[in-house]
C-alpha cells in the first residue's frame, strides 16, 4: 500500500539550549564527583524524559530544601531560586551547586541593581512558575509586583510611578511581552527597562523559526513538557502565525493521528528542554506512516555555551 506524501518541516533552532545543556551536565558531573544520591531542588529542567534519565543515574528530585539531608549535595534547578534557598543551604553547611541558567541570573542581578537604585520592580511573568518565584524572591516581599497581561497593568498599585523598573521571565512569548511592555510604558512613562531584552536568545530563536514555518504547515507539533513555559509558548506562536492545528506532545506516543488525517504538511519543533532523541522519535513516527520529504526551516544558528560552576571543575 502506497504511503501518502508528506512534507515535514523541521525547525532550526529547536530543542536544547545552552542553559538546559549546562544544567543537565551539572547533575551528571555532580553524580560523578560525589556519587549517588545527589538531590535536586525542583525538576532540573521541565522534561520528564530528561528527569527520569537522571533519576535512573541516582538523582533525587524534591520540591523543597527541607526534604534534603544535610550530608548530601543539592543542586538548584535551571529556573533559579529565591535568595532564601542558598541562604538556608549555607546555614545547614550543605554542599550546593546552583544550576540557574546564566541568562536567568542576569535578570536576578538586574532586579537587585534596580532595587539598589531605589526602584520598585514590576515583573512580567507567569504566577507560580519557578523562574518567576525565583526572580521575585531576589528582593524582599512586596518589592516585586507581578503582571501577566496588559489588563493587569491597569490595576497594579505602585509606590511611586516615577521610580519603577521592569524585568521579564526569560521564556515568554516575544509578541505578548511587547504588548505588556507597551502598556507599562503608556501608564508609567518613566519606567526603566533592561538594557537588553530579558527574553532569552533560545526562546526568541525558537519562536522565530515557528513563525517562519507555520504558514507552510497544515499542522505543527511542539515536542515538550506540559509544564514547560517556552514549549507552550511555541504552540501559541504557531497558532497565531497561521497554523490552525498546533499541539504539544511529550513524545511520539502522544500524537493524535486521527486529528492529522489528510494532512500534506507538518511542522516539527521542540522546546528548549526537549532532547533531540524525542524529536527524532516523532520524525520516525511520521516516516513510518507517510512518504516523507524533509525540509529544514532555519532562521538562526546558535553557538552559545555556558561553563559549569567551578566547584565541579575542581578535583575532589
Amino acid at each position: 500500500m502506497t504511503k501518502p506524501a508528506l512534507t515535514l518541516y523541521l525547525a532550526a533552532p529547536r530543542g536544547f539550549c545552552a542553559g538546559v545543556d549546562r544544567a543537565i551536565k551539572i547533575v551528571e558531573m555532580a553524580l560523578e564527583k560525589w556519587g549517588a544520591p545527589v538531590f535536586v531542588r525542583h525538576e532540573i529542567v521541565h522534561n520528564k524524559f530528561v528527569v527520569d534519565g537522571l533519576r535512573d543515574k541516582g538523582a533525587v528530585f524534591v520540591e523543597e530544601l527541607a526534604e534534603c539531608p544535610d550530608d548530601r549535595p543539592v543542586i538548584f534547578s535551571a529556573h533559579g531560586v529565591p535568595k532564601s534557598v542558598p541562604s538556608a543551604a549555607q546555614a545547614r553547611n550543605m554542599i550546593y551547586v546552583d544550576a540557574t541558567c546564566p541568562l536567568v541570573s542576569k535578570v536576578h542581578i538586574e532586579a537587585q541593581r534596580h532595587a539598589d537604585n531605589g526602584l520598585q520592580m514590576i515583573m512580567i511573568g507567569h504566577a507560580g512558575h519557578p523562574e518567576t518565584v525565583g526572580t521575585m524572591g531576589q528582593l524582599p516581599e512586596g518589592e516585586v509586583l507581578l503582571v501577566e497581561t496588559p489588563d493587569d497593568v491597569a490595576t497594579i498599585e505602585v509606590r511611586d510611578a516615577d521610580r519603577l523598573a521592569y524585568v521579564t521571565q526569560t521564556t515568554l512569548s516575544v509578541d505578548d511581552t511587547a504588548d505588556i511592555v507597551a502598556a507599562l510604558k503608556a501608564r508609567f512613562p518613566a519606567i526603566v527597562g533592561p538594557h537588553k531584552e530579558d527574553i532569552c536568545y533560545a526562546t526568541t530563536n525558537r519562536q522565530e523559526a515557528v513563525k517562519a514555518m507555520a504558514p507552510k504547515c497544515d499542522a505543527i507539533l511542539v515536542v515538550g513538557a506540559p509544564n514547560s513555559s517556552n514549549s507552550k509558548r511555541l504552540v501559541e506562536v504557531g497558532a497565531r502565525a497561521g497554523c490552525t492545528y498546533a499541539q504539544l506532545v511529550q513524545r511520539a506516543d502522544d500524537i493524535d493521528w486521527r486529528a492529522l488525517e489528510g494532512i500534506t504538511s507538518i511542522g516539527i519543533t521542540a522546546g528548549a528542554s526537549a532532547p533531540e532523541v524525542l524529536i527524532n522519535e516523532v520524525v520516525d513516527a511520521f516516516s513510518a506512516r507517510f512518504d516523507v520529504t524533509q525540509t529544514l526551516v532555519e532562521t538562526a544558528q546558535e553557538n552559545v555555551e555556558f561553563k559549569v560552576p567551578r566547584i565541579l571543575r575542581q578535583a575532589s
